[in-house]
């Protein structure tokens, strides 16, 4: 099973330009969980913190115990091999072949027999759905493909936490449903916890178990995913519609007048009256057929449930109407006893 990560008070400047500050979130063990955010707002920074490639100003990451911001170097390295990065893209070596690439981590990391590689890098060629093309170089093959061989690539090592930096990003809508997926079924089979990065709607509505957003430096929300697409937050809301009536401008935030004055207008105008209305909650991705259900499902059933009551009643009203629970069940305290 996966390992929990648990980010504290994560703040994170360069130089006089805050990024975000005072995050702090636990991505439970074996979960899919997803961060959203417009453009610029530290998405992919925080990946590089989570594995510590960046260090926080103030704030810690907590992976099997080591604080991956100020842990011995040594703990830091070997805490480092838990983790799986996928990046945005691919960042395969442009004069090796898919194989190369892949079995890349491997060669550098370990001291296995080629033939031990070998089956380890055809075995994860054969999950992301490459078989055939291990002999060709990175240019020769779609960006849908590239994806897949950085996915692979980062599989190579059997980790516990996999990081995922805009799959989606220069896809076509098939090729991303496609991926998204290929995301859903790798967690069915190796149980990981995994945390996506992205800006694109649809896989948010449909992979994670847990979501997030940030915006304006901070961590607007982060829980179950009924909660984020459930809620009544204005920045939330308008992200979720694709509004370009909000808080959110094109650059950056709006001002004041700005926002004062959408809101006087928002009766008279089509795009106010789309801002009103939340998007679908669409089902959760089933994995493939003949995989089985995934081993998260249950351990966020109980986890959940344990948090409902704490809930927004418009979150707790849809984990209801997921899980097929009564109103009138009295779902035990978080911690408590008895």
């Amino acid at each position: 099973m996966g390992i929990e990560v648990q980010v504290e008070g994560l703040t994170k400047s360069f130089g006089k330009q805050q990024i975000w500050q005072d995050v702090s979130l636990t991505l439970p063990a074996g979960e899919v969980s997803v961060m959203l955010g417009p453009s610029g707002t530290g998405k992919t920074v925080f990946l590089k913190s989570l594995i510590g490639l960046l260090k926080p100003d103030r704030g810690r990451v907590l992976v099997d115990g080591v604080d991956m911001a100020r842990s011995p170097e040594r703990d830091i390295m070997e805490a480092r091999k838990l983790f799986g990065l996928m990046f945005q893209d691919g960042a395969l070596f442009g004069s090796m072949n898919l194989f190369d690439n892949i079995a890349f981590p491997l060669r550098e990391h370990t001291k296995k027999k080629e033939s031990e590689i070998r089956r380890i890098v055809m075995e994860r060629i054969d999950v992301v759905g490459l078989l055939g093309a291990e002999g060709k170089l990175p240019g020769e093959i779609s960006g849908g493909m590239r994806k897949r061989a950085g996915l692979a690539r980062a599989l190579v090592l059997d980790p516990q936490i996999i990081l995922c930096d805009e799959p989606d990003s220069g896809l076509d809508p098939v090729r991303t449903a496609f991926i998204s997926q290929l995301l859903i079924d790798l967690n069915t089979q190796i149980d990981a916890t995994m945390l996506i990065v992205t800006h694109n709607l649809d896989i948010a509505a449909t992979v994670p178990d847990n979501m997030g957003m940030l915006y304006l430096h901070n961590l607007v929300t982060f829980g179950p995913r009924e909660v984020l697409l459930t809620s009544e937050e204005p920045v939330v809301r308008q992200f979720l519609t694709a509004d370009v009536v909000g808080p959110i401008g094109m650059s950056e935030e709006k001002d004041a007048v700005t926002l004062a004055a959408e809101a006087s207008g928002a009766g008279a105008s089509g795009s106010g009256s789309a801002a009103s209305a939340p998007r679908e909650l669409v089902p959760q991705l089933q994995p493939s057929p003949g995989l089985g259900e995934r081993a998260a499902v249950a351990r966020r059933r109980e986890r959940v449930l344990r948090l409902l009551p704490t809930l927004p009643e418009s979150a707790q009203r849809a984990i209801r109407a997921t899980h097929g629970v009564s109103p009138t069940v009295v779902m035990p305290r978080v911690g408590g006893a008895g």
